[in-house]
């Protein structure tokens, strides 16, 4: 078989600031076997919580556990053994905010009105999620879950985008597309003193504190969400970080823990994600001491693939500290290493050990999990599938996996890939317009077989055409 009003927790105090009145500027105090699984597909009388666990630009070989022996995730490693490793497991988008769209929603992010990387901007009116769009926390809301956001936004920082809009009952985070990790400012290299600005929210309130390391601050934060859910309702937990994202930055102990004479750009980036999985440990950790382990289901799955963009290195140079591991391209392309991405989950009811080899997608987490929730079905609008079938070895999900990123699309259906105006890379130019790949043969999509397959061709491209006049998607 394969398979974050007001609501301030002890702790804080505020006075006066936010982006909307009445603002409020608040100061943080520092929290210092088979036959089991188809009680998944049964809603139990003790409905399970969900941790679900993101990250920004990590790549499929920046996971021990998925054969890359010099990276230190023992945690994420740990759970993988507990549960279920996917080695098929594809995001919606090649970017953050798309990608992240179709986690919340189970739609294409076509159909969300949030296609790529949405803007970051002092002005906090970006739109984002549209109003009224029902999302995972919304419908784990109405059926009597606690609901949090911790960290990265970046689904619209205008009034109807941001979280509380959006299905959360708590938020703590930013609304850009990346922040410094010390200073939680956001700026670009070289932009005027406007376009460099804060951004750190409780819930509609601004955070200012102590210099902190991000991904130790939103750890300290989940940790206390989950010390206030003792005994009391089920939740979701939507803890996403920016790491391993730029800005690149790491403290020194974490550093430590790999060779000096490792490549800049791989230590520091490897010494980000061994950060964050210090945080899932500890999270873990915290759930098994509060006896919520064995009723809580963890999900964890990078956003894309590795970045190799100019702007994340200091020097104007492309960054090449993620990996792909054996996936072509990176981040912002449609060949695999863009969105073929890590992702694991551990559930009650499921054996550990396990690997799938099924194709699945990010969408499919929300009819999953509401399914788990025992919760009313998922909305007819909803493109993403419940697994629940699929991980007791029945059937797939999807007869076919559609993307598209600025002119790109593509398109997986069985073992084949086709994609249209593939993406170029330093080092790795594409001169063809149109790229077919047989991934069970050719997983690393090295060799075109366009010209040898032209029926092929003919087919999935059509099928690409349904798809954009069936979601509305114009061609660009």
């Amino acid at each position: 078989m394969t398979w974050t009003s007001r609501i301030l927790p002890d702790g804080y105090e505020c006075e006066s600031f936010g982006p909307s009145a009445p603002a409020r500027r608040c100061f943080l105090k520092l929290l210092s076997t088979a036959a089991t699984v188809p009680l998944l597909a049964q809603p139990t009388a003790k409905r399970p919580n969900f941790v679900v666990i993101v990250t920004d630009d990590q790549g499929i070989g920046d996971v021990g556990c998925y054969g890359h022996a010099e990276v230190r995730t023992p945690h994420l490693d740990r759970l993988a053994a507990s549960g279920v490793r996917f080695n098929q497991w594809y995001s919606n988008a090649p970017v953050c905010s798309a990608s992240r769209a179709a986690i919340l929603t189970g739609k294409y992010p076509v159909r969300t009105g949030v296609q790529g990387a949405l803007r970051s901007e002092p002005t906090f009116d970006v739109p984002g999620l549209r109003q009224g769009e029902q999302t995972l926390p919304g419908l784990l809301r109405q059926a009597g879950y606690r609901t949090a956001a911790i960290g990265k936004w970046h689904l619209g920082s205008a009034p109807q985008s941001r979280p509380l809009a959006q299905g959360f009952q708590e938020f703590f985070g930013w609304y850009s597309g990346w922040l410094d990790a010390y200073s939680h400012r956001y700026y670009q290299l070289g932009a005027p003193p406007g376009k460099i600005f804060h951004d750190l929210w409780r819930n509609e309130a601004e955070v200012f504190e102590e210099p902190a390391y991000m991904t130790e601050l939103l750890g300290r934060e989940a940790q206390a969400f989950l010390a206030r859910q003792r005994n009391q309702q089920p939740f979701l937990l939507y803890l996403t970080f920016g790491a391993p994202h730029y800005s690149m930055m790491a403290p020194q102990r974490y550093l430590d823990r790999f060779p000096a004479t490792m490549h800049r750009d791989r230590r520091t980036h490897l010494a980000m994600v061994a950060a964050v999985d210090d945080v899932v440990g500890s999270l873990l950790g915290q759930l098994k001491s509060q006896g919520l382990d064995e009723n809580t289901v963890v999900f964890f799955q990078a956003d894309n693939g590795a970045t190799r963009e100019e702007r994340a290195s200091s020097d104007g140079r492309p960054n090449t500290g993620g990996s792909n591991g054996r996936y072509r391209g990176y981040k912002l392309g449609l060949f695999d290493g863009g969105m073929h991405v890590p992702a694991i989950l551990r559930a009650p009811g499921i054996a550990g050990g396990q690997v799938s080899e099924r194709p699945m997608m990010s969408m499919d987490l929300l009819p999953t999990f509401l399914a788990m929730a025992g919760a009313p079905a998922a909305p007819a609008a909803v493109d993403g599938q419940n697994l629940l079938p699929v991980l007791r070895g029945e059937g797939s999900p999807h007869e076919a996996l559609f993307w598209n990123h600025n002119q790109q699309r593509a398109i997986r259906a069985g073992d084949w890939k086709l994609i249209l105006n593939p993406p170029n890379f330093p080092g790795e130019p594409v001169d063809a317009k149109v790229w077919l790949s047989n991934l069970e043969a050719d997983p690393s999509e090295k060799t075109n077989l366009a010209a040898t397959e032209p029926a092929r061709v003919r087919e999935l491209t059509e099928r690409i055409r349904a798809w954009e006049r069936d979601t509305g998607l114009s061609r660009e």
